[in-house]
């Protein structure tokens, strides 16, 4: 026997029936320049954010997200804002 007994099987592939292959294909594939593959999407923040479980006032979450898109940022340098009047005394 000169074959590989655990090779899978090969199948006949009509190039026919093959997608076709749309821009919408070719702005998701990856880039390279060179051997180096090129990062889409959102750039590392500066200041990693810590996913978190928080419970607050309705009152208070309706009044951020009442400010439309972005609510969170807001809310974040609201806080960010009360701790340089009230440092931390673990700091």
């Amino acid at each position: 026997m000169s074959g590989n007994k655990h090779a899978s099987p090969t199948s006949w592939v009509d190039s026919d029936e093959a997608p076709e292959l749309t821009d919408e294909f070719f702005e998701r594939a990856d880039e390279y320049v060179g051997d180096k593959l090129v990062r889409r999407g959102r750039p590392p923040a500066e200041h990693k954010k810590l996913p978190l479980t928080v419970r607050y006032d309705e009152d208070v979450v309706a009044a951020f997200k009442a400010t439309g898109r972005g609510w969170q940022t807001r809310m974040n340098d609201a806080l960010r804002d009360w701790l340089k009047d009230h440092p931390s005394r673990a700091a």
